[in-house]
């Protein structure tokens, strides 16, 4: 899946992305340290695994997305 870096704070490696239809996302520093990233400005696409449903759904791994 496919969202859009909205929030980082690189002291605890977190923050947030908006997916594609505007509803926003928070990821933890297992998911950033999972994607191998060592930066993220906001505005850049990334891509993004989930898991869970509803209240439990979060992402596991973030990366930049490529073409």
């Amino acid at each position: 899946m496919q969202a859009t870096a909205y929030t980082y704070d690189p002291s605890t490696r977190s923050g947030s992305v908006l997916l594609d239809d505007g509803t926003p996302m928070d990821f933890g520093a297992d998911a950033f340290d999972a994607g191998g990233l060592r930066l993220l400005r906001p505005g850049q696409r990334v891509r993004i695994e989930v898991e869970g449903d509803g209240e439990r759904r979060r992402i596991t791994f973030l990366t930049l997305q490529t073409l």
